[in-house]
């Protein structure tokens, strides 16, 4: 029998606050944009090629120095990652707050993703060496679940709002005062935490690694937006090779970035597999839904995205009742109808029209709620296989496969979506457009909602209501695919997870005594 592990206290919960600030302002960072950018053209003058960098620079920075930054941190203490990342963070925001060419908010943009990436799996490990007793770290894990996820929707409000105040550089000021706040009080509060035997730095393998994530995610970003191209293809071809060499780099070498140890226990592997899963539907959801409420309903960018952020409310209560529930119940079933849940929420969008802006919402409200539980669950069930000596690279994987997931679902959902709609509209209004304004109908709504602007009376009535039917139907399309994937993972993690929690305490050697301080 095990000693019990010590229950964290009052100084662990008031750090574990500290700690979801910059979670929340890096997760905002990836929406906090999408209102600011026809300013930032016109003040800047910035290009298109330049608009796509300024949004782009960030996620590729994030998403390929994760493993890098989690390697890191257990190599030199997560806490002083996170402090570091935490100056970066706040310099770069007021270097792109106040910068006067759009070459020089891409280069803040930048840094601001290197120190996202180092934010990130630095306040996982935190979280999972500051509460090692299973009920506390569940419940901290469900509710560092809930902010990231609210934090994505918030983004786009906090811009909006900013903007109608402010001038866009606003919606860089915001995250200066938490860092501050962090930078104050972490040293105070989080103890440090890192291996005391990490090895040799694996310079080779943080090369393969941002060879492998970089390319990859470009290349399904690009087909997502684009469509297939060749130049594309051999992108995504190039980082799965690099990938590829460097799972074998991983498997077969000393003093590698990812210890093989981490995989000893199935609940690490099938996590990582069950959170790329969830952050897929989340990603492809929102594709559509955030589309659906401007381009099919009308809504403006504002209103569209507060009546978007409403689902979050009920996110903010499925985190901490899936880890009650995990408490009582095997957190396999739980996962699983995590699972369930979110393909319920699939299948209301099916009862959807184009004018259904309740059900949309309740929609919206269900699939965030099924994959809050998951990728809850599934993060904490990993972490607690992991040494504690590990959390950091553990954490970085789970925050990878998440990036991996949502450029999956965007590419995948948007690709069959945009199939739909062109076949359907083409068949719709071919006969009544010219060639060139058929093309622009075939590109969006909002390109149809153009060319029926111009049209006189009934045939430009006719030919929007045709480009959102076509819409609508390509999401219906879609969520019939989401909720037989769905489906698909609910069956997986109750075969893969049943019994894991119960076999970690027992299978998963005490880790090797590691320094805190």
């Amino acid at each position: 029998m095990t000693n019990p592990s010590p229950r964290a206290g009052r100084r662990e919960w008031t750090a574990f606050v500290v700690l979801l600030l910059p979670l929340l302002l890096v997760s905002m960072d990836t929406s906090v944009l999408f209102f600011a950018v026809p300013e930032i053209t016109r003040d800047l003058g910035a290009s298109s090629t330049q608009q796509l960098w300024i949004f782009d620079s960030y996620a590729f920075a994030l998403a390929g120095l994760l493993i890098t930054m989690g390697s890191l941190g257990d190599r030199i203490g997560r806490r002083k990652l996170l402090l570091l990342g935490a100056a970066a963070f706040g310099a770069a925001s007021v270097a792109a707050a106040y910068a006067q060419s759009a070459e020089t908010l891409i280069a803040a943009r930048f840094v601001l993703g290197i120190g996202g990436a180092t934010l990130m799996p630095s306040t996982m490990g935190l979280v999972r060496n500051m509460f090692r007793d299973d009920a506390q770290r569940t419940k901290a894990i469900g509710i560092w679940s809930a902010a990231m996820a609210g934090g994505i929707a918030l983004g786009s409000v906090a811009g909006g709002v900013m903007l109608r105040h402010f001038w866009w550089g606003s919606v860089f000021l915001v995250n200066v005062p938490a860092m501050v706040l962090l930078l104050v009080c972490a040293p105070l509060l989080v103890p440090e935490f890192k291996d005391p035997r990490p090895g040799r730095f694996d310079a080779p393998g943080v090369l393969l690694s941002m060879g492998a994530v970089l390319p990859t995610i470009y290349g399904v970003k690009e087909m997502a937006a684009d469509g297939f191209s060749l130049p594309r293809l051999l992108c995504l071809v190039a980082g799965l090779v690099l990938g590829a060499a460097f799972v074998r780099r991983q498997r077969r070498g000393r003093g590698t970035m990812i210890s093989r140890e981490l995989f000893r226990h199935r609940a690490f592997g099938a996590g990582i597999g069950l959170n790329t899963l969830a952050m897929f539907a989340m990603m492809g959801s929102s594709y559509f839904t955030t589309q659906y409420l401007q381009s099919v309903l009308g809504k403006g960018p504002l209103e569209a995205a507060l009546w978007g952020s409403l689902p979050s409310l009920a996110v903010g209560v499925a985190g901490p009742l899936a880890t009650v529930l995990a408490q009582r119940v095997d957190r396999a079933y739980v996962i699983a109808s995590g699972f369930v849940v979110a393909a319920g929420g699939f299948a209301l969008l099916l009862g959807i029209g184009t004018r259904s802006l309740t059900l949309t919402l309740i929609s919206c409200a269900v699939i965030a709620c099924g994959i809050v539980t998951v990728m809850a669950l599934v993060s904490d069930l990993a972490l607690a296989a992991t040494p504690p000596e590990k959390a950091g690279s553990a954490a970085s994987l789970l925050e990878t496969g998440q990036e991996f997931g949502g450029a999956l679902g965007m590419a995948v959902f948007g690709s069959v979506g945009m199939a739909v709609y062109r076949r359907d509209v083409t068949d719709a209004v071919s006969p009544a457009l010219p060639h060139g304004q058929l093309e622009a109908v075939r590109e969006t709504v909002t390109g149809a909602a153009v060319v029926a602007a111009r049209l006189p009376g009934r045939t430009g009535d006719a030919v929007l209501s045709a480009a959102r039917e076509a819409f609508v139907h390509g999401m219906h399309v879609a969520a019939v695919g989401a909720v037989v994937v769905l489906v698909v993972g609910a069956a997986v993690a109750a075969r893969a997870l049943r019994g894991c929690a119960e076999a970690a305490q027992v299978e998963v050697p005490q880790p090797r005594p590691f320094t805190v301080s």
